[in-house]
């Protein structure tokens, strides 16, 4: 087998893994959000909301060195230089952990102040300083090792951490489950999310330094030349990460800034279908970025290039019927999300635009970032992200003043995407790949659009005929959604797959397994 069909195999395996763990942190998410917001007080329930936030910000904290760490490993992995690629995993890690003391030091010192700050009840304040110094002693304790799954994405082993992930998350439901069952507390309910934020991690440790037993770790290997030389590719990371941010994030910041925080709610509402749609059709290109790094170390710009046309074909047969789906029951699902009986054409037009802002993004920046940072565009790719960036924020301050509307926010948000991604882009693939745009798009988008024609035409008449929408949002779901998801199948199966494609879903999906090994066996000889 070449070294191109194991990376495929890899990036099969990975995708497969990701939607597991998708679909479990969904369901456990959902039934442990319900657990929690049930037994503890609005003010606790607040403040665990916020604690929470406060991390997912902490992913600015990472500097860019996260993403560097799984480009290095994956190319000094390709050369066998273990040597550097301990100086490299040594001082990243060690790096974190000062950062890490840094901030315990900060929050201990000024635990009082920063709770003043939120404004908790004075009955709460002493218990409230405690969770304080708690979670951030036990996010330090974690921050170090969150370069371990990055270590597993270098080595294209993302199937192993999803795994791991997916365990501890069943785990972690079971135990807060037993803490608020039996009522043992605000704290216990935090130290417990906090272990299983942790343990996932300890365990990837030995399981990933098993695959390169050459490399040590140890603080005597910290090198101020590897920082520089790793600073550099980080920066430009850590840039992406940033504009990302302001892409995903200003909008609420805008909506709050000029029509008030009222107005973030019908975002947020309209919003969420959206996000949903995002997580479900990015799961395939989370996979490609090590993948990426391992070929251009190999030195292999065929593989590259077949890689970049593969995955945006197949990016584009994951992502369509289910935007069809989400445009076309937009109304239906929105009710199941919120709970509210109308859905506000506000609502329903913010979700539209930001539904087609992410399936607009996927051929032109979803593949394209995910390679490009990792096989020496990084430079590039990031003076088009802050482009894009100012952009949006710049025209949806513009739009929400001039028009005091919430969707002229999500506008100002698909705007700059279109430009950023058919107008420059896009021509800097199709000219890497020595193809015209149009040829390009004949490669990877109109065969999806045009299987995909019966579905949108079963979409039609699901409008046009009344009687074929139910009153209850759930039940409309549930019986046109299996319908409309088995004419997509269908049709992409017969009209985009290849044969041998086919071939190789046939064996790796159980259900079409047996058809396929029936269909292989030769004719029976006539009685």
């Amino acid at each position: 087998m070449s070294n191109y069909d194991e990376v495929k195999r890899n990036i099969m395996r990975n995708t497969i893994s990701n939607y597991v763990r998708t679909f479990v942190g969904m369901f456990v998410g959902l039934i442990t959000f319900r657990l929690i917001y049930q037994s503890l007080t609005k003010e606790e329930f607040g403040f665990w909301s916020l604690l929470w936030s406060v991390f997912g910000y902490g992913v600015l904290l990472d500097f860019g060195f996260g993403f560097a760490a799984q480009k290095r490993v994956a190319e000094l992995s390709v050369k066998q230089d273990w040597a550097q690629l301990s100086r490299v995993l040594s001082t990243i890690i060690f790096f974190y952990v000062g950062v890490a003391v840094i901030i315990g030091i900060t929050v201990l010192a000024g635990s009082h102040t920063i709770i003043s700050w939120f404004h908790v009840s004075s009955g709460n304040s002493t218990a409230f300083r405690h969770l304080l110094v708690v979670f951030f002693i036990g996010i330090g304790l974690a921050f170090p090792m969150g370069i371990i799954p990055e270590i597993l994405r270098g080595q294209q082993r993302i199937r192993l951490a999803n795994y791991i992930i997916t365990c501890f998350l069943v785990l972690r439901l079971a135990f807060i489950w037993a803490a608020v069952h039996w009522h043992w507390g605000f704290m216990s309910i935090m130290l417990i999310a906090l272990a299983f934020s942790l343990l996932p991690d300890l365990v990837a440790l030995p399981l990933a330094l098993k695959r390169m037993p050459e490399v040590r770790i140890t603080p005597w290997l910290f090198s101020r030349s590897a920082v520089t030389e790793t600073a550099t590719f980080s920066f430009f990371a850590y840039l992406t990460t940033a504009t990302n941010i302001v892409l995903g994030k200003s909008d609420q910041l805008v909506l709050s800034a000029t029509l008030g925080v009222t107005a973030i709610a019908l975002y947020q509402a309209g919003s969420k279908v959206a996000e949903v749609f995002r997580d479900f059709s990015k799961q395939m290109q989370d996979t490609i970025a090590p993948a990426a790094a391992h070929l251009h170390a190999s030195g292999d710009h065929q593989a590259l290039r077949d890689l970049l046309v593969r995955t945006t074909r197949w990016a584009m047969i994951i992502a369509t019927p289910l935007y069809l789906l989400s445009a076309f029951y937009l109304t239906e699902l929105l009710k199941l999300l919120t709970g509210d009986s109308v859905i506000g054409h506000e609502t329903w037009l913010v979700g539209q635009i930001l539904l087609f802002w992410y399936y607009a993004g996927i051929p032109t920046h979803s593949v394209i970032q995910r390679i490009y940072m990792m096989t020496g565009h990084e430079r590039k790719l990031t003076r088009f992200g802050i482009a894009e960036a100012v952009l949006n924020l710049g025209l949806s301050i513009a739009l929400v003043l001039i028009f005091k509307n919430v969707a002229c926010v999500a506008i100002g948000t698909l705007v700059p995407t279109l430009y950023i991604g058919w107008v420059h882009l896009w021509p800097w693939l199709a000219r890497d790949l020595e193809m015209t745009r149009w040829q390009l798009i004949k490669k990877t988008i109109l065969p999806v659009w045009i299987a995909c024609a019966p579905v949108f035409a079963l979409l039609l008449a699901s409008l046009w005929i009344p009687h074929l929408r139910f009153e209850n949002s759930l039940v409309t779901v549930l019986t046109h959604g299996p319908v409309v998801g088995a004419l997509a199948v269908f049709s992409l199966w017969c009209f985009v797959l290849s044969d041998s494609e086919r071939a190789t879903l046939s064996r790796k999906i159980p259900l079409l397994r047996r058809h396929h090994q029936i269909a292989a066996l030769p004719d029976a000889e006539p009685i």
